[in-house]
């Protein structure tokens, strides 16, 4: 590869690259791409070897310059797919980014993938022109597909906190308002003993809601403790298990989902133990789950379809160049249900 086209693959190439590369004019890279008589065969193979080498692939290069541009937003998520099929919370999120896409005659390229994969499945997506611009979720300190696609001038709304988003745009919840309310209605109902469950540590979200959670009991001067989990019912259960088993255990935990919230149950039943009478348990995000087990949890809860759709109308004002500012979407409120209770005296 030229010079010229390797310095080009840093942003998604234009016709005016190509026809730079091929030493041609943009008008005979528009005859090539559309397969019309007006260059020599040679010239074509030139124009679409550059196209090639530029990470433009030519049929869809030449759908957008006949009117027909690809109208679709691209969304990888880095969880195991099994995992994610059980998962409320993207079930609800999707579902909100296609309430939008359906009105507007729009796709949705969804991508479960490992997370080391996802920089150069959103670079082969803008720079081979599938995809008009993309959602960026379970943002991590330091992310480095911020900076990465960033540098590619790929459209994005990141779903996150402004501190995890670097130059995107982003739209998020106020995890540590609801953490703190969390743990205040706790403390209110009498426990002085609080756990936790966590999603993964890594995550920004997870960072947040942790040092919320510690600030917010070391305030209260009561007892809290994190063990982290993957957001799977298993390990949630495990990570319920390990404060179950603690010397002084809690009298009440908090889940950042409500999948382990769920699964706790179980684990509750086989210490002997019930809820509420002996532990109060506090879900996250309050889907049908909440409401179906026996006791009903009680839940942080926030319209994630809802939030969805939020942050597809946002996706879209970046895509056409309107102004769109970073803001917080409606916080999670809390739910109280028969979960929880004042502990035993």
């Amino acid at each position: 590869m030229t010079e010229m086209g390797a310095a080009r693959r840093d942003r998604r190439a234009t016709i005016k690259d190509v026809a730079a590369l091929a030493g041609v004019s943009p008008s005979a890279v528009t005859i090539a791409l559309h397969d019309r008589p007006g260059v020599s065969a040679a010239t074509k193979e030139r124009i679409l070897k550059a196209a090639r080498d530029l990470g433009w692939r030519p049929n869809l290069a030449a759908a957008a310059l006949s009117g027909h541009a690809v109208h679709t937003v691209g969304l990888a998520i880095a969880r195991p797919a099994r995992l994610l099929g059980l998962e409320p919370f993207y079930m609800e999120f999707i579902s909100g980014i296609e309430s939008v896409l359906g009105k507007r005659g729009c796709s949705l390229l969804l991508r479960v993938i490992e997370a080391d994969e996802e920089i150069e499945v959103h670079r082969e997506w803008w720079q081979g022109g599938r995809v008009n611009g993309s959602i960026l979720v379970d943002l991590k300190v330091d992310d480095p597909r911020i900076p990465a696609l960033a540098e590619i001038g790929l459209p994005a709304v990141a779903v996150g906190h402004p501190s995890l988003a670097g130059p995107f745009t982003c739209v998020w919840t106020d995890d540590d308002a609801a953490i703190r309310e969390a743990v205040r209605y706790l403390a209110a109902l009498g426990h002085r003993r609080i756990g936790r469950v966590s999603g993964l540590a890594e995550l920004g979200h997870s960072v947040i809601r942790t040092a919320a959670f510690q600030e917010v009991v070391s305030e209260l001067g009561i007892e809290g403790q994190t063990e982290v989990a993957d957001f799977s019912a298993g390990q949630g259960s495990r990570a319920v298990r390990r404060l179950l088993l603690e010397p002084r255990r809690p009298t009440a935990i908090i889940f950042d989902n409500d999948l382990m919230a769920v699964a706790a149950l179980n684990v509750v039943d086989e210490f002997g133990l019930s809820v509420p009478a002996d532990l109060s348990l506090l879900a996250w995000d309050d889907s049908q789950l909440c409401q179906l087990t026996r006791p009903a949890l009680s839940a942080m809860s926030h319209d994630i379809h809802a939030f969805g759709a939020e942050v597809t109308n946002a996706l879209f004002d970046v895509m056409n160049g309107v102004e769109h500012e970073s803001h917080a979407t409606q916080p999670p409120s809390l739910v109280p249900r028969r979960s929880t209770a004042p502990p035993r005296a």
